[in-house]
């Protein structure tokens, strides 16, 4: 059931232990935008508003995005959605800081503490699932059990996107913004291949047009 962001108490999302997982958190929320805006090379809104346009999201429809760091591609979604939106993400920190943002815009979305690997929702909740540089955050063996429960969320036809840094470069995925955030320990090409195996459908790939960044589409079998 969906939860108003007014239901949620923001220090007790704060002060909520994160959920045990392989995968690395991002604990610093207050820092985080300001080093995505520096890393997108100050192309992040744009970059949010590509891939809700990727994903094609249509009024109505329910919307999953996993690791949403502190909501603003998922407050995006929302505003094409108008149905059932949630955010997951490991650190309570970053929910704390989601569920601000999503309270001052009076934004019905479901902010909550979670994992890729265990959403907690139910078989063919969602139309849509969409990643956006989270995955590499993640081992291999993570990535390929964050997919299979993408999939096992997704409503058959259902559309899963993934946006993430196309390979490992020298000096960070930002030239010189290593410091800020870990080059990735995979890269979009081979997600690709693991979308196919976590049984996904109409599997395209390709680069996006902002710098160092692909993407990877699936959709869930009917």
């Amino acid at each position: 059931m969906a939860h108003s962001p007014r239901s949620h108490s923001h220090s007790h999302a704060a002060g909520q232990p994160a959920p045990a997982t392989a995968g690395r958190l991002i604990r610093w929320a207050w820092l985080y935008d300001a080093v995505v805006r520096v890393i997108s090379l100050g192309q992040d809104r744009a970059l949010r508003r590509w891939t809700v346009d990727l994903a094609a999201i249509q009024p109505g429809e329910t919307v999953l995005d996993v690791g949403c760091g502190t909501g603003d591609l998922t407050l995006e979604a929302a505003g094409r959605a108008a149905g059932l939106v949630i955010g997951l993400d490991a650190a309570p920190e970053m929910i704390a800081v989601a569920r601000q943002k999503a309270a001052r815009r009076r934004a019905a979305v479901d902010f909550r503490v979670g994992l890729i690997e265990a959403t907690g929702l139910p078989a063919g909740t969602c139309d849509v699932v969409l990643s956006s540089l989270m995955m590499h955050h993640l081992p291999a063996d993570l990535q390929r059990r964050g997919l299979a429960e993408c999939r096992r969320v997704l409503k058959p036809g259902g559309r899963l996107v993934v946006v993430d840094f196309l390979a490992p470069a020298p000096g960070g995925p930002a030239g010189g913004a290593n410091w800020l955030h870990p080059a990735p320990a995979a890269a979009a090409p081979d997600l690709a291949r693991l979308v196919s195996a976590a049984g996904f459908g109409d599997v395209t790939s390709g680069t996006a047009p902002f710098p160092s960044l692909g993407y990877v589409g699936g959709r869930a079998a009917a």
